[in-house]
């Protein structure tokens, strides 16, 4: 039979690397691309860790196979070996967390002043957009999902709640997530950067219809954003370029 374990290995490590890395979304806003760039450091470190696991794995059954009665130089202790492969992970974890936090500081901060504010209120089982200092206000159903309007390179400030139990405001382009909870007040900004629709979900089990509970965020030019503004809402919604979920 053909050797098959060169492909197979190779398989896996594309199969690895696409879905870590290349098959991630380019990211549909300004914090998005921040959180790309985050997990892509993740997604290598994790392979650097795996070729290193399974190689020391795999190396003693090679190097030391049974050839003879022979067997390799016995030892109960190694403090080199000891301290390298505890400073490493160390140093590593240490490495990952500041990555992390500078890109956090990006993504969890609240401009002084956004051009635009929303009021999200989620509850069983669909949304409901309000947006501040209009009388624009877009409610849906399970049925009839609602569609949140936002204008491309612009910040848009989020105020999201739960009017009853936990819910979670999901955009999987955005790469975000945050918890709707009732009584409390979770603020963030969003930046599109790409004129389109995307998929959005309730991302926490909330009872019967959670599957139901969806929503679609569309993307417009600022001349639209304005326009349809003006119109209180109720014009035909301007037409998109393109579709990305």
């Amino acid at each position: 039979m053909r050797n098959t374990r060169p492909v197979l290995a190779t398989s896996l490590l594309l199969s690895t690397t696409g879905c870590g890395v290349y098959a991630l979304p380019a990211g549909a806003t300004t914090q998005a691309q921040v959180l790309r760039q985050d997990w892509i450091v993740f997604t290598l470190a994790g392979l650097f860790v795996a070729v290193v696991v399974f190689g020391l794995i795999l190396f003693p059954l090679f190097a030391w196979r049974r050839r003879s009665n022979d067997y390799p130089v016995q030892f109960s202790r190694n403090t080199k070996l000891e301290l390298i492969y505890t400073i490493i992970p160390l140093l590593m974890v240490i490495a990952l967390f500041a990555v992390t936090y500078r890109d956090e500081i990006i993504v969890e901060h609240l401009g002084a002043h956004p051009a635009n504010t929303v009021d999200v209120l989620a509850f069983q089982w669909s949304w409901r957009f309000h947006y501040v200092g209009t009388a624009i206000n877009i409610e849906g159903t399970p049925n009839a999902p609602p569609q949140l309007i936002l204008p491309v390179d612009e910040t848009t400030r989020i105020n999201l709640t739960s009017s009853d139990v936990n819910h979670e405001f999901w955009v999987p382009a955005f790469l975000f997530k945050r918890d709707a909870i009732a009584g409390v007040k979770n603020s963030f900004d969003l930046r599109p950067i790409h004129i389109g629709v995307y998929l959005g979900r309730c991302a926490e089990f909330c009872g019967f219809d959670h599957a139901l509970m969806t929503f679609t965020v569309r993307v417009v030019s600022q001349t639209d954003y304005v326009r349809w503004l003006r119109a209180g809402g109720s014009s035909i919604v301007p037409s998109a370029e393109g579709s990305t979920l």
